[in-house]
């Protein structure tokens, strides 16, 4: 039983380093400086860069919601182009209450499944729009200034937005050399055991 006990724990350590990634992030909800409307026919977009290919399993983003507010549904696509047509969908959501800031509005982390979408190396944009509330209230997508490049359908560049794109990357999935030692010092450990009862 504890060799087949120290097999299993052998196999699941040496699968951990293929579980989902950051594929990236554009840094932390802000809150408190300013956010950009993702509803009413507006598209707000923000660029992201890969450095291998990968599929993307979540997105999740920051918004300033009315007291109250829980957001149901976000459209999105990720394009070539800013505005642009490309993969996406309409994605049910889960809202998490983060705090309320200093202008009395709800600031919240939403997340949703974008399916599992194969993405070669380089940059898209991320297009939001369409966010829907039970109220019909506005929805603004937090303003964090990070590394990426944003704009708004209506104003034109703006500064970027917080989010971050889950997934896994081709370049993730070789196991890195912690976790081959670790691997291999527990095969060591099983071959002593069965040794020890061999002999």
């Amino acid at each position: 039983m504890r060799i087949a006990s120290l097999t299993l724990l052998c196999l699941a350590l040496a699968v951990i380093p293929a579980s989902a990634q950051v594929l990236y992030s554009n840094g932390p909800i802000n809150g408190t400086t300013d956010a950009w409307t993702i509803n009413f026919g507006y598209v707000v977009s923000d660029t992201f860069t890969l450095s291998a290919a990968a599929t993307t399993g979540t997105i999740q983003f920051g918004v300033w919601e009315f007291p109250g507010d829980v957001m149901s549904t976000v459209d999105y696509t990720v394009s070539s182009t800013e505005n642009g047509a490309g993969v996406g969908a309409t994605a049910n959501v889960s809202d998490k209450f983060i705090s309320s800031n200093q202008y009395g509005y709800d600031i919240d982390q939403i997340t949703f499944t974008s399916g599992s979408f194969a993405l070669a190396a380089g940059t898209y944009w991320l297009n939001l729009y369409n966010a829907t509330v039970p109220s019909g209230d506005p929805v603004y997508w937090d303003e964090n200034s990070g590394p990426s490049s944003a704009s708004e359908s209506a104003v034109g560049t703006i500064p970027s937005e917080a989010f971050t794109i889950n997934g896994s990357s081709s370049s993730g999935t070789t196991p890195e050399p912690s976790s081959i030692m670790l691997f291999g010092s527990g095969i060591l450990g099983l071959a002593g055991v069965l040794r020890r009862k061999l002999f």
